[in-house]
């Protein structure tokens, strides 16, 4: 159910509330405390993939659930130039703007249709993960989602169609960290409950893709599913800063979404 929502004023008016109140950090001269840790302890002591679980999702997470996010985090940093949101960096690299501006664009352009599937696959394996019967109601969402024409996110690859290669070794990785008892299976298992419901109704395999994989992992370290999309911009943040350097010395002035002169483009309003 959606928090509903209420005025800041009403809400700071009415008393017992600060303007702003936050349980992640607490800054004062020479002191930074985060999620009740000291920085100085911090430094040395967790790694970023722990600081992310920390700040992000509340989780103090063990050194294997740490090595399981940054794996996840790893494997979705870039996926080459023909994903918008590189794309979209390396042609505003191109414009004379300052590099944190062109990762800005790259990282704008993260929504639902692109960079959202990940989230998506979240709330889904919740569903179906937190069932009695894992497999019926996998088998139920996914005959819920065909029939109304709907996708599956986090499923197939337009691109790798024999099987996204980033699957195996998460999948892999989430199966050690269940054999050491530091994860409970219980969404990889749902995970899997869809690959085969969806691959049956389909009569080819469909697997999990990078988005339904690390999908699966957040769901196991306990993110809330709202957190996906900003999980994957810490991920594919760092290939769209690299493409948007290598594009900057590059010398190349303005080059826009397609060549001209190649029929890429084709104006379909009235004549003049």
């Amino acid at each position: 159910m959606a928090r509903q929502k209420h005025s800041a004023l009403t809400h700071f008016r009415e008393g017992g509330h600060a303007w702003w109140e936050t349980a992640i950090s607490d800054i004062a001269p020479g002191q930074i405390v985060l999620r009740g840790h000291r920085v100085e302890d911090l430094i040395g002591n967790i790694s970023y993939a722990g600081m992310v679980g920390l700040l992000v999702g509340n989780l103090k997470l063990s050194e294997v659930q740490a090595g399981l996010l940054e794996a996840a985090l790893v494997a979705g940093v870039d996926h080459g130039v023909r994903a918008p949101s590189i794309a979209a960096a390396r042609m505003a690299a191109t414009c004379g703007i300052p590099l944190n501006c062109a990762v800005a664009t790259g990282i704008n352009l993260l929504g639902n249709d692109h960079g959202g599937a990940g989230e998506q696959c979240m709330e889904m394996l919740y569903e179906v993960g937190d069932a009695d019967v894992g497999a019926e109601v996998a088998a139920r969402t996914v005959d819920t989602r065909l029939r109304v024409g709907a996708n599956v996110p986090g499923f197939g690859h337009q691109l790798h169609k024999a099987g996204d290669p980033r699957r195996a070794p998460l999948l892999h990785l989430v199966e050690q960290a269940q054999a050491a008892g530091e994860v409970s299976g219980r969404y990889k298992e749902a995970a899997l409950a869809v690959e085969v419901a969806l691959s049956a109704a389909k009569g080819r395999d469909l697997t999990m893709n990078i988005d339904g994989a690390t999908a699966m992992i957040y769901c196991e370290l306990g993110f809330p599913s709202l957190a996906g999309k900003g999980l994957f911009s810490l991920s594919r943040g760092v290939g769209i800063v690299a493409h948007a350097l290598e594009e900057m010395p590059a010398g190349t002035l303005i080059k826009g979404p397609c060549p001209p002169g190649d029929d890429l483009e084709r104006y379909v309003g009235p004549p003049a």
